[in-house]
């Protein structure tokens, strides 16, 4: 049998092949997640839920034959339902909410084989770009306690980076993946719109700007993993372009010679800390000595009409959750029932008319179609993923009374991620870089619509040329 000492230093296909050896059980190696989670949790509070009996029964019942049985996994607290279990949102609005069925996305992870026993922490409703909810308390970064482990995914990349397993479920609608992967030290995709389904309870997530999938340690398991959950559930609205072949075997395949753009400029005109460009340039060289051409650009488009349409956007849906919630508890949602950025978010959708909404999708999509006629010149684009490094904690608090302060750090975050939620484009974080107060610095790799193949080849390729997966903070080490 494998120790369970070194079971951290596999990725999740490297587990499964254990599983599938039967160097491990299935049996064993959830327990020993078990007892690294009931370890490093407490200092961590990356996760919320334990869902641990329901994971034994799973195994107890027989897993299906797939690319990751035996694996453990954890769910993220937002959207992505599993029956029988809670889901809180982040919030003490929808304390009391159990789900009665499966997600799609949920049938698809038990269909490959995966062992959900938790779910992870988030800020209320997916709001923030770091993970510090009212309802559960902050989650912290394992690399340094005292900064923030990003958001909305905030457990789930805090519990990969510290060890207790090698990847999780996360979701994306403004940076929601590659944020906290860039704070963590990991790999984060956030696929092309539609490519993984929504369904049954939502057709689409901030008008498109939504899609789920995961943090992980490795290139190939985020391959992996979107093989086994991505393609259209019947009755989706629209479907993402089917690949040329399975992702898992984009990775390790030569990418060519690819035209990289290059920009440490956010695109919300948010100032950039010198060390987070020094990363993305830094990585600009590593892809020149690799073969690519590199040069300065970044798609031209009107950011400010981009910022408004998203508020009017974001605003509408945040307020249709809770008025769905409050008709489910019989009662109106009041301002005492979230906290003090949530409350801003739903009153804001006051102050649009229906046909604010229909126009805000207009401006939506004529972006989009600005950054593909862009990648029609480029294959990808090339830049931090935040303009700052990980904050302390409480600086993007959702109760924070520091307005100035809130924003300040939200479009620091966002001001190279959000666009391509807006546009629907795939986009990697890659662990590349590390800050001079030894907190990670993730880079960003955008490609075209539903070209995910180029960005799994191109990650491939840094990660064997500059692997990242030997580092570990010293509170994973000390476990």
């Amino acid at each position: 049998m494998a120790g369970s000492s070194d079971l951290d230093k596999y990725d999740g296909l490297g587990l499964a092949e254990l599983v599938r050896d039967k160097e491990i059980s299935a049996a064993e190696l959830l327990e020993a997640t078990i007892a690294r989670a009931e370890t490093l949790n407490p200092a961590l509070n990356a996760i919320v839920t334990r869902l641990y009996d329901e994971a034994r029964a799973t195994i107890a019942a027989g897993l299906p034959s797939g690319p990751f049985t035996g694996v453990p996994y954890l769910l993220k607290d937002l959207g992505t339902l599993y029956k029988g279990a809670p889901n809180s949102f982040g919030s003490t609005f929808f304390d009391g909410f159990v789900a009665d069925h499966d997600s799609e996305l949920t049938v698809r992870l038990k269909r490959a084989g995966l062992v959900i026993f938790g779910k992870t922490n988030t800020p209320e409703m997916g709001l923030a770009p770091s993970t510090e909810p009212r309802r559960w308390g902050a989650t912290k970064n394992p690399w340094n306690l005292a900064h923030s482990a990003g958001g909305s995914s905030g457990g789930a990349a805090a519990a990969v980076a510290a060890g207790i397993l090698p990847m999780a479920h996360a979701t994306d609608g403004g940076g929601s993946i590659r944020i906290p992967a860039s704070c963590c030290g990991l790999v984060g995709l956030k696929p092309t719109r539609a490519r993984n389904p929504m369904g049954p309870d939502a057709s689409e997530g901030w008008g498109g700007a939504a899609v789920g999938h995961a943090v992980t340690r490795s290139v190939r398991d985020s391959a992996a993993l979107l093989d086994a959950t991505s393609g259209p559930d019947v009755g989706d609205p629209y479907w993402a372009p089917p690949p040329a072949r399975p992702f898992l075997a984009e990775v390790g395949r030569d990418p060519g010679r690819l035209r990289i753009a290059l920009t440490t400029s956010s695109f919300n005109g948010h100032a950039v800390h010198p060390e987070c460009a020094e990363a993305a340039r830094a990585a600009a060289k590593l892809c020149e000595t690799l073969g690519h051409a590199v040069e300065e650009a970044s798609p031209a488009f009107n950011a400010e009409g981009l910022g408004n349409a998203s508020r009017v956007i974001i605003a509408a849906n945040v307020r249709a959750a809770l008025e769905a919630r409050a008709r489910a508890l019989g009662r109106a949602v009041a301002e005492g029932d979230v906290e003090r950025v949530t409350w801003r978010w739903a009153v804001a959708a006051d102050e649009f008319r229906s046909w604010d909404y229909a126009r805000s999708m207009g401006v939506v999509h004529g972006v989009g179609r600005q950054v593909a006629r862009f990648f029609t010149t480029y294959d990808v684009l090339l830049s931090p993923t935040m303009g700052q490094p990980p904050y302390p904690l409480g600086i993007l608090d959702m109760s924070s009374t520091d307005d100035a302060a809130y924003l300040d750090a939200v479009l620091a975050s966002i001001g190279f991620t959000s666009v391509f939620n807006s546009t629907g484009n795939p986009a990697i974080s890659l662990p590349l870089a590390w800050s001079s107060g030894g907190l990670p610095l993730g880079v960003q790799f955008a490609g075209r619509f539903g070209d995910e193949a180029t960005l799994f080849r191109l990650g491939a390729q840094l990660e064997s040329t500059q692997p990242w997966a030997h580092r570990r903070p010293s509170l994973a080490l000390s476990a």
